[in-house]
């Protein structure tokens, strides 16, 4: 019997979660322990530091570039295969590397894999999900992937447990990064007429630029971005002011990380149900989670992971979702490039400002903090109110 569109579409759903789930352990499972390897092989922590930041520079920058060509050249599922096909196989060739500067060129590829392949599957994605709620859809994506990225850590853990062997971890992570490319090639066989409603646009579609109100979107988005404080800082805090033992940070993050999972799929299914007010909820869940992880005693600073998760979750959900009921689906991997880019930028840029002023005044930049975080909820606001005549938001 042929499948309907519904059911292919929760088939590939799935499936393409399959591929960020196994994708996100190898990536995940590498990221837990480069730090010490690079250090092995010779780095500095000022190299690794500025060439992690070059690597989620262009890993975000060059999404826009991704997003233009994907939507220009039509070529979807190429940009997808030849980015897994980079990240996938950059990690596993850790491995064999003696020197720190091929080491963290192969890291650079990773990132670059990653920014060719998310705008045009989150496209083909944003049209899948469209017949189940694309809220749900997304949470769905977001909860598998971030499974994997607790699982893979975990196998790294287990592999230098047992042999002790840094090699040995990172070649093991080739096991998952295969089931993720079997996996992207079972979602192509199950859902490829999705493209159709894409490559059918008319060119005078794509010259147009985005709406008033996606632009509108993005700013309270990045000044979202500029306040939301990473786990790197984070963990920082925690150890050098011993609120917990540092074999306990990384329970923390894998606690934030399932907490992703979990309110990925309620804030996602809340979306489709109730509409923009989701969004305008996670920021002021979100605008907490600063206070209590840097003022906090240890009992707070549980609650503010858990808060901190739940941001995270509606970042790669709802967020994400949103932008599929603002831009036109002839465009839509040109906005997902755009939204990416700016965001991770925007989250560049609060990294570097709110770990400067953590070294002069940690009240400071508790209250900068939610000052960026105020900013993006009166944005959102002011685009609730003033979109309801346009109906231009759910």
């Amino acid at each position: 019997m042929k499948k309907t569109f519904s059911e292919s579409a929760i088939a590939f759903i799935l499936l393409i979660g399959l591929v960020s789930l196994f994708s996100d352990m190898s990536y995940e499972g590498a990221r837990s322990i480069v730090g010490p390897y690079l250090g092995i092989l010779g780095a500095s922590s000022v190299i690794i530091g500025f060439v992690a930041g070059v690597g989620e520079f262009l890993g975000y920058s060059l999404r826009f570039v991704a997003g233009w060509l994907a939507d220009r050249l039509k070529r979807y599922w190429e940009f997808i295969f030849l980015g897994y096909f980079l990240s996938l196989f950059s990690v596993p060739l850790l491995a064999f590397v003696d020197n720190w500067m091929f080491a963290l060129a192969l890291l650079v590829c990773e990132r670059i894999g990653k920014a060719l392949r998310t705008p045009p599957r989150d496209a083909i994605l944003s049209i899948a999900t469209k017949k189940i709620g694309r809220g749900l859809g997304f949470g769905i994506h977001e909860a598998l992937d971030q499974i994997g990225a607790v699982l893979g850590p975990l196998l790294i853990a287990g592999v230098l447990l047992l042999r002790a062997n840094y090699k040995e971890a990172f070649l093991v992570l080739i096991i998952p990064g295969l089931f993720a490319l079997f996996s992207l090639f079972l979602a192509k066989r199950t859902f490829s007429s999705t493209l159709r409603e894409i490559t059918v646009a008319s060119s005078s579609k794509l010259e147009k630029g985005f709406s008033r109100t996606y632009w509108i979107y993005l700013l309270g988005l990045c000044f979202l971005g500029v306040g939301f404080t990473s786990f790197a800082l984070i963990g920082y805090h925690l150890d050098r002011q011993s609120l917990l033992p540092a074999g306990f940070i990384p329970l923390l993050y894998a606690l934030a990380m399932a907490v992703d999972a979990v309110f990925a799929l309620i804030l996602g299914y809340l979306y489709d149900r109730v509409g923009f007010a989701v969004v305008l909820l996670c920021v002021v869940v979100s605008l907490f989670s600063s206070p209590l992880l840097f003022l906090g005693d240890t009992k707070l600073v549980l609650l503010g992971v858990v808060l901190w998760g739940v941001g995270l979750g509606a970042q790669e959900s709802v967020l994400r979702a949103v932008i599929a009921d603002l831009v036109p689906k002839e465009k839509r991997a040109s906005g997902y490039g755009v939204f990416h880019s700016l965001f991770g930028l925007a989250m560049l840029a609060g990294g570097l400002l709110l770990g400067t002023l953590y070294k002069y005044s940690l009240v400071t930049m508790v209250i900068l903090s939610m000052v960026f975080h105020l900013l993006a909820l009166l944005v959102l606001l002011y685009l609730s109110y003033s979109s309801r005549s346009e109906r231009s938001l759910r």
